[in-house]
């Protein structure tokens, strides 16, 4: 049974990723108790049509039984059932924000906490030790709604089983680094394709901002160690048990020059047997 546990900061988007599972085919339930979590999995595997696919939010909505799911967590080890945990990360500015459109309280404000900021500090660390335990972290700061059911969609849509999934995502320095990246590089010493004119308003998945950026000695030496380190790593990474890698490669808009490297990169883990996806996060902005 592929056995999925939602769970993150408040407001980083686990009822969007909640539904994105439900669309691709698993059963779903939000807010479950953590001890219920074994039994409900016994349920499953004894169903007269034996759920395959669950995934379940649990999160510190559910107060002090919150503190109950790493015995949750081990009795699910004890059935031999191999649960996956996924973690929405968000800046705190970025909650604050969406905390204050929607007009909606943070569950963890009461006497003791008055503010959103406090609230968000105090479930960091509650969650923290959820965190290190983390199989699958999404940093939803920079990401829209669809961007976010494209990710969970990559994730989760293929079988998963068979092997590490490697997330190739590009990004501009100028919107922030990506939290989730297990390995990031940074490009913006190659030739950038902005100060071309007939190039500056096109993008990497162009063929001439492709030529531009990779048409180069300095990019070929990139390319050709960046290969090297990462077919190095990948079986590492893989025996250690990974689920997924993120690799980010940045430049200062995350237009030209990270999207194409991007898209090369995920080229060749595929020529190589990798299970790949492919996230251009700040390609839409302007």
């Amino acid at each position: 049974m592929e056995f999925i546990i939602v769970t993150g900061l408040s407001g980083a988007g686990k009822s969007r990723a909640i539904t994105a599972l439900e669309d691709i085919g698993f059963y779903c339930v939000d807010n479950m108790p953590p001890l219920l979590l074994p039994k409900f999995a016994e349920l499953c595997l004894q169903s007269e049509d034996r759920l395959s696919r669950v995934a379940m939010v649990v999160d510190v909505r559910g107060g002090q039984m919150f503190d109950d799911l790493f015995d949750g967590l081990q009795e699910l080890r004890r059935m031999e059932i191999d649960y996956k945990i996924l973690f929405l990360e968000c800046d705190d500015q970025v909650l604050a924000r969406r905390y204050k459109e929607t007009r909606r309280q943070h569950p963890l404000i009461g006497e003791d906490i008055q503010t959103v900021y406090q609230a968000v500090a105090a479930e960091r660390q509650l969650l923290k030790p959820l965190l290190d335990r983390t199989d699958y972290l999404i940093d939803t700061t920079h990401l829209s709604s669809a961007q976010l059911k494209e990710r969970v969609t990559d994730l989760f849509l293929g079988d998963h089983s068979k092997a590490m999934l490697v997330q190739c995502m590009s990004f501009g320095f100028k919107y922030g680094y990506p939290a989730e990246a297990d390995l990031m590089f940074d490009v913006r010493c190659l030739p950038n394709p902005f100060y071309e004119p007939e190039l500056k308003h096109k993008t990497g998945l162009d063929a001439d901002v492709r030529d531009y950026v990779r048409e180069n000695d300095a990019t070929r030496g990139f390319e050709e160690r960046l290969y090297s380190l990462v077919d190095y790593l990948l079986p590492l990474y893989a025996d250690e048990g990974k689920s997924q890698l993120v690799i980010a490669i940045g430049c200062t808009g995350g237009k030209h020059r990270s999207v194409a490297l991007t898209e090369a990169l995920a080229a060749h883990i595929r020529e190589t047997g990798g299970r790949v996806a492919v996230n251009h996060r700040d390609i839409g902005k302007l």
